[in-house]
């Protein structure tokens, strides 16, 4: 077509379209946010290349929730692989706005590298690139970096709340703007130039802007709907133009609490009335809250993933305490077994005090595991365990959490692990740490569930996936464990029941637990892989059913922590920075924006 216009002047791809076959046999269409380019499975017979808009690219594998890969922008391609391995496409791509984008036919895409071999070499290096991410887990090449905020309800006036987080992303570092209904009549341009130029764009749309409100999700990579949490969840279908970031789990709940609020209530119906994939609560005048939020838009919000372990796991407290005394920010947290409980303390919002008289009351001052049963299911009947997690967490829902946490337990079932997001706090919690043979099995409907440990023990990977930011990890299951002398019979029952050692239960209880909270060479190498932060407090000294152990392995875990922040070389928080705009040009950076995104990920 001799009158294809020009790519962005800035994308090495543009020499692909100064050899005549490809310029006269490209098609140059639009593409309608939320419509599909090529679905996973599809032939691949052309070379996709952005003009303007941007597509996002996500992968489905069986039985687990859509991937998200990346997002491709104005100069950058799509497909590419694909087409030159002569295979079918890997993943679905699909336009998150309004886009323009040139098809070049396979045939006359090989002819042009064979007259310009630099638009081969390109291409080859940007998908060596990708490969690498890919292969270490990193964050997507192309993380989102346009946002959108429109209301839901009655959530009060928009554009300060959305200017109060862009204020804590420039403090970050990085070039952003806010953009409301002045922009309506834009032109698609307009919008990529604004996009080009800065770091992160922001749009928001008010109540009384219903046309406005309808085109941001059309526009943006991610899409918050703002919401009050003080009131009662109102039903609001997603706008059209957000089909699929909904379909996608792009879209997510941000709830706005009064500044006095203790804590949330009614977020799960929320979840329920907006279909969102996450929710966040930030209190009006919180700095901590609107922080977090910049963290978390920018990919540096923080994970903190936590393994089973028994006793052992008290180690998880010294660990948050020497976070915190480093000032190092917790965003997201999950774990499971005992890892679960310790976490969701932190996720209620519980100080290093609360948590610590918590602990002793549910686990230290005396054993939650000596209501000893005929073993009909288990060795204990559980009923001192459920007692005290519904009196340390009540009736809490997982969403109404400050930090969003997730637990695991091990459906006997289905075969699988179970994701706890929402629902009873107490009751996933019952869940995750329902040792086989200890503790009697917890149900769902028909579903048997029991210890997080057993099929999932340290859940680094399920946190890489759930977040884009650096990912923390605190083991206590790979240490020294069980001897012979902790499974020995003792010589004489009386004297065992009369010393009190009868509470710890049998010596069968340490080989279950230990049997339920091994981590193999494959699971250690697994979790290395998901975690930039990887603590393994030496607990080698602590009996795994040894509950009054807590202020030995507090302090293990303390200082293993101090022992591992010192020796990076970089905050927590900047180990998965991306580079701003900025700092690209100060380090001379000649590389087309995706190339650039590529070697950050990779590097």
């Amino acid at each position: 077509m001799s009158d294809l216009p020009d790519i962005p002047v800035d994308s090495a791809l543009a020499r692909l379209f100064h050899q005549p076959r490809a310029r006269d046999e490209t098609i140059w269409f639009s593409l309608p946010g939320g419509s599909k380019l090529f679905g996973q499975g599809d032939a691949s017979d052309r070379l996709f290349v952005v003009r303007t808009g941007r597509l996002g690219a996500f992968r489905r594998d069986e039985g687990q929730e859509p991937q998200f890969l990346g997002v491709i922008r104005p100069g950058e391609p799509a497909g590419e692989m694909s087409l030159i391995a002569g295979i079918p496409h890997s993943a679905d791509v699909y336009a998150l706005r309004d886009s323009e984008i040139f098809a070049v036919p396979k045939s006359a895409f090989f002819a042009a590298c064979d007259a310009d071999a630099s638009v081969m070499t390109e291409l080859a290096r940007l998908m060596i690139l990708r490969s690498r991410q890919n292969a270490r887990r990193g964050p997507p090449v192309g993380d989102p970096s346009v946002f959108g905020f429109i209301p839901v309800g009655r959530p009060g006036p928009m554009r300060p709340l959305v200017e109060r987080i862009e204020r804590e992303i420039a403090a970050l570092g990085y070039e952003v703007t806010t953009i409301g209904s002045e922009a309506e009549s834009a032109p698609t341009e307009w919008f990529s130039e604004v996009e080009r130029v800065h770091d992160f764009v922001l749009y928001v749309a008010e109540r009384d802007e219903p046309t406005w409100a309808a085109f941001v999700p059309r526009q943006v990579d991610r899409l918050l709907r703002v919401g009050r949490g003080d009131r009662m969840a109102e039903e609001a279908a997603c706008p059209p133009g957000a089909a699929t970031l909904q379909d996608q789990g792009l879209v997510d709940l941000l709830l706005i609490q009064p500044p006095e609020i203790e804590r949330p209530r009614g977020a799960e119906a929320w979840l329920d009335a907006t279909a969102a994939a996450r929710v966040f609560h930030a209190r009006r005048g919180h700095a901590a809250d609107f922080e977090r939020l910049a963290r978390l838009l920018t990919g540096q919000s923080v994970g903190l993933v936590l393994s089973g372990g028994g006793a052992r796991a008290y180690a998880h407290v010294g660990a948050i305490n020497a976070l915190r005394e480093r000032g190092v920010p917790i965003d997201f947290v999950g774990g499971s077994s005992m890892g679960a409980i310790v976490g969701a303390g932190l996720a209620m919002g519980w100080d290093a005090k609360e948590m610590n008289r918590r602990l002793r009351e549910a686990f230290v001052n005396s054993s939650p595991l000596d209501d000893i049963a005929l073993p009909l299911l288990a060795m204990t009947h559980g009923v001192k365990v459920s007692e005290r997690l519904h009196h340390h967490f009540g009736d809490t829902q997982i969403a109404d959490l400050w930090l969003p946490f997730f637990c695991l337990s091990s459906n006997l079932t289905t075969g699988a692990y179970q994701l706890h997001r929402r629902g009873a706090l107490a009751q996933a919690l019952r869940a995750t740490i329902s040792l086989p043979g200890v503790l009697p099995p917890a149900t769902d409907g028909q579903n048997v569930l029991v210890d997080g440990a057993v099929m999932k023990n340290f859940p680094a990977d399920i946190m890489r996936a759930a977040q884009p930011g650096p990912v923390v990890g605190v083991d206590v299951t790979t240490a020294r464990s069980i001897t012979a002398k902790d499974v020995a019979r003792p010589s004489s029952v009386w004297r065992w029941i009369r010393s009190g050692q009868w509470r710890l239960g049998p010596p069968i209880v340490s080989l279950l637990m230990r049997t339920a909270t091994v981590s193999t060479g494959r699971d250690l190498a697994a979790a290395r892989e998901a975690t930039d932060v990887l603590i393994q407090p030496d607990v080698s000294g602590i009996e795994i059913r040894d509950w009054g152990a807590y202020d030995l392995a507090v302090e293990a875990g303390y200082r293993a922590t101090l022992a591992a922040l010192d020796k990076l070389s970089q905050p927590v928080t900047q180990l998965r920075r991306r580079p701003s705009l900025r700092e690209q040009q100060a380090q001379g950076a000649t590389l087309s924006p995706f190339m650039a995104s590529a070697y950050a990920a990779a590097e």
